[in-house]
């Protein structure tokens, strides 16, 4: 009879955790979780206050109050604007159709006017403007209003 060659004995494979993916990470010391916790409230407040003034400091703002459509080729559309009362402004202004397509555009100036003794001191004006239209408009809006010459 004959005996079959037997293959060597290979070690046992070890299989624990640790050996496989290495030992446990170490947590953060307490001082640095409170670093980091310290800088992210940082930032947070920071973006809240650049939020907060960057709103603040617009020199122009506007707010539609309505429209109303004369006929297919015209549409009055009114706004109030709020700025420096010695600013004059520019306002792009569009009127749409149903489906949204601008029918109408027209910038208008809003000359500068005198401070008074408003509650707002004259920094706002009320303003009612008719925009030519190809089509009939269903709708009237102020796209955007600025201060001519300034880089915002």
């Amino acid at each position: 009879m004959t005996t079959e060659d037997q293959p060597a004995a290979s070690p046992p494979a070890d299989t624990s955790l640790a050996n496989r993916y290495g030992s446990k990470k170490q947590p953060l010391p307490r001082a640095a979780k409170r670093g980091i916790a310290v800088a992210a409230l940082a930032v947070g407040v920071g973006f809240m206050a650049w939020v907060s003034t960057s709103n603040a400091v617009s020199a122009v703002t506007f707010k539609d109050i309505g429209y109303s459509t004369v006929d297919a080729t015209q549409a009055e559309i009114d706004f109030t604007v709020t700025r420096d009362p010695g600013s004059a402004v520019k306002c792009a202004l569009k009127a749409l159709d149903s489906k949204f397509a601008v029918v109408g555009w027209k910038v208008v100036d809003i000359p500068p006017g005198e401070a008074d003794n408003t509650a707002d001191g004259g920094r706002t004006v009320t303003q009612r403007v008719s925009v030519r239209t190809e089509s009939l408009a269903v709708s009237g809006v102020v796209d955007s209003c600025w201060v001519p010459g300034s880089t915002k």
